[in-house]
């Protein structure tokens, strides 16, 4: 009962903050809800787990994803923040997050590997939270998130179209969207 009531709290807020984007469903931030509910899900089925058996495999491989999955949204929201240089004139796309209202393409830092590192730091948040306890019901759990997530970064990557244009388009052909000169 306590998960169900945490799992309905989290979902309230993500609710909350995705109020907009449900309002659009092509849109980046709808698909993006959507991940972030099957990995609260998937959190929620997997607490137990946390901390059993720290020394095995899978507990240090989703140990080792957990912390790698700080470094690209770090990085990704400082420098949609620094060099994005976010405006108010895009309050006319409600479904953004502040962040994500960018007025400048950003393509350096780890903009020039890769395209959506926020998404990837979301798929590797997934996927150590499964390695906590791998079952079948979190497997599928991790792969809505997965398949939620590669819709997100479609959807934001038409958004980008149209807000930038060619010089996103060419930027798509020099970069991947998450795993550095690989995918």
């Amino acid at each position: 009962m306590v998960k169900l009531i945490a799992f309905i709290v989290v979902s309230v807020g993500f609710v909350y903050i995705s109020r907009a984007s449900l309002r659009a469903p092509r849109s980046h931030g709808f698909y993006r809800f959507f991940a972030w509910e099957s990995i609260a899900a998937l959190f929620i089925l997997n607490i137990d787990a946390w901390f059993l058996d720290p020394l095995s495999g899978h507990q240090l491989l989703s140990w080792s994803l957990l912390i790698v999955c700080l470094l690209p949204v770090t990085l990704g929201i400082r420098a949609l923040i620094v060099h994005g240089k976010p405006v108010s004139h895009r309050d006319t796309e409600p479904q953004l997050l502040a962040f994500e209202k960018t007025s400048t393409l950003v393509t350096t830092g780890i903009y020039g590997y890769i395209r959506h590192p926020i998404y990837c730091s979301l798929l590797l948040l997934a996927w150590g939270i499964f390695l906590k306890a791998p079952t079948l019901p979190g497997g599928l759990l991790a792969l809505a998130a997965t398949l939620f997530l590669f819709a997100t970064a479609r959807a934001d990557e038409v958004e980008c179209i149209g807000f930038f244009g060619p010089p996103y388009q060419a930027y798509m052909k020099q970069t991947r969207m998450f795993l550095p000169f690989v995918f």
